[in-house]
């Protein structure tokens, strides 16, 4: 399978955004590439939900159900809601549905949710699935103050198991930034042995930003 794998650090890093600026982007190239978002969860009625963000990014050459396989209300773990809604994950019919999208498209783009250990089903973290799928990882994290031990953790679970490095990218989701955000990149580069890939602008325009992230990290990525 062709593609790569997105996780984060945490939630609220921009994880979603800068996955649907990689697809539109290398779609803009000429690349056949669709994103996935293996569950959602925390459904509002009214906004679009990651899934359909993402399929927009691909300009809708999918149905929502191939590119979503699981969606739950609560604001949750995908494990934990599924339990609240008396429903289960399973991990191979991720891998089913991952499958059926690479046979159909050069390339594929999954989304996790939240951190690379976070539950996804009653056995498997994220990260299970990173192994799963054996696509390279790209680590989205913000860039402020905090941000240098979670992005070494994220990148040594991902070692631990085998689970190549496409990168990191550090992401401003807010217009003011901390006293740590010059020196966090080269703290990084120093501690994982990995820089990263961008330490990307904060945008106020909601459009125009998705155009100035893709700008800036689709010529940095290899599917």
């Amino acid at each position: 399978m062709r593609g790569l794998f997105v996780t984060a650090t945490d939630t609220g890093v921009g994880k979603t955004e800068v996955a649907c600026a990689i697809v539109r982007s290398a779609r803009a190239a000429g690349l056949d590439v669709v994103g996935m978002k293996p569950a959602q969860a925390g459904l509002v009625p009214g906004e679009a939900s990651d899934a359909e963000r993402l399929r927009a990014a691909a300009a809708g050459v999918e149905p929502l159900e191939a590119i979503c396989p699981y969606s739950f209300a609560a604001p949750l773990a995908p494990a934990v809601a599924a339990r609240l809604e008396g429903r289960a994950v399973a991990l191979e019919r991720i891998l089913e549905a991952a499958r059926a999208l690479a046979a159909r498209h050069e390339a594929v783009l999954v989304e996790g949710a939240g951190g690379l250990l976070v539950p996804l089903t009653e056995r498997e973290t994220y990260a299970d699935l990173a192994v799963a799928l054996g696509l390279p990882a790209l680590v989205v994290a913000r860039a402020g103050l905090g941000t240098v031990n979670h992005v070494a953790l994220t990148v040594e679970a991902l070692r631990a198991r085998g689970v190549p490095l496409a990168g990191i990218v550090l992401n401003r989701t807010g217009a003011a930034d901390d006293p740590s955000v010059p020196y966090n990149a080269a703290e990084i580069a120093r501690l994982t042995k990995c820089e990263p890939l961008a330490t990307l602008p904060f945008v106020g325009d909601i459009a125009e930003r998705g155009r100035a992230l893709g700008s800036l990290i689709a010529a940095k990525i290899q599917f």
